[in-house]
């Protein structure tokens, strides 16, 4: 079999181990074993990279544990604004939607929208419409709401009116997937309720093709999770890759140089961005660096060895 691998995160900037308990931990570890086993299917399968990809985060989406579609993040008007993307490293083709309020899957409308081909991003309630007339489910608001996203709103409200800084599980999360299938194909995908207690309106860098998510063949695949902002002015996914094909360095030494080195910040005023990515080249090389505390993370070697973690600790799985 040609090689194959795939890589998967759940945000950055995960909670304390000591804010939940063992077996809530186990339960987010298993979510993310879930939706390697989804992804790996489909590539042990012969299936594309593009469809591993979204098989991966569709399971990501349905978990409350992610910031994305269930247990989606709340802006400041108490609203779910989703965003999403897909992109193929074999055509660069690419599907994205932001700020939707009722698809169940935000992954699978930027898939659609991709397929669809007349445009690669549509927003607000264009969105929703176009999933809705694509056959795709649509769902009320309180379908992504969970206690945990209400508390939430509720201590980042009391942040701003304290003047305090609240943690980076707090304020955001992602979901996102990175795939090399058995034809050498390259696929990347991001999904993400965006901050809590956004301004309404306001897009991250999810489903911005080249930020939060880019892949080109014969080079590598990128997703990335945290300050969305920065990761739009950085142009995250793209810098790797150029990095790649320009210095000719290898997907570890340029994933970890953005991470480290461009998200470092250079004043005092900005400081560390938050940040993290899965990168994975043409090769099945993967490279997962995060500058936060932890980062939810999953990925499948080349030899069918499959791992997830949270903070440091890494755990060996069956996919």
């Amino acid at each position: 079999m040609t090689t194959i691998a795939l890589a998967i995160h759940g945000g950055c900037g995960v909670l304390p181990l000591d804010s939940m308990s063992a077996e809530e931990w186990a339960e987010a570890r298993q979510d993310l074993v879930r939706a390697l086993t989804a992804g790996w299917s489909v590539l042990k399968g012969g299936g594309s990279a593009v469809d591993a990809v979204q098989a991966a985060v569709v399971v990501m989406e349905d978990s409350p544990h992610f910031n994305a579609g269930h247990g989606a993040a709340l802006n400041e008007d108490g609203i779910h604004e989703l965003d999403a993307s897909i992109m193929d490293g074999a055509t660069l083709e690419a599907g994205a939607i932001s700020a939707a309020r009722g698809i169940r899957n935000p992954v699978r409308a930027a898939h659609a929208l991709m397929n669809d081909g007349r445009a690669v991003f549509l927003t607000g309630a264009a969105a929703d419409d176009f999933a809705a007339g694509a056959g795709l489910a649509v769902v009320g608001q309180d379908y992504f709401t969970t206690q945990k996203r209400i508390e939430a709103l509720t201590a980042m409200k009391a942040h701003a009116a304290a003047g305090t800084e609240a943690s980076e599980n707090e304020k955001h999360g992602t979901v996102g997937a990175v795939a090399l299938d058995a034809a050498g194909h390259l696929a990347a995908a991001t999904s993400t309720g965006g901050y809590t207690n956004k301004p309404a309106g306001r897009v991250g860098d999810s489903p911005v093709i080249g930020a939060g998510t880019y892949a080109r063949d014969g080079v590598c695949a990128v997703s990335g999770t945290g300050k969305g902002e920065f990761f739009i002015r950085h142009v995250v996914g793209h810098e790797i890759a150029a990095r790649i094909s320009y210095l000719g360095e290898t997907v570890q030494q340029a994933a970890e140089h953005v991470v480290h080195v461009d998200l470092a910040g250079s004043s005092q005023t900005t400081g560390i961005i938050g940040a993290g990515v899965v990168a994975l080249d043409s090769a099945g090389q993967l490279s997962a660096p995060f500058n936060t505390a932890g980062m939810f993370r999953g990925w499948v070697t080349p030899d069918g060895r499959a791992f997830v973690a949270t903070h440091q600790d890494v755990h060996e799985v069956q996919p």
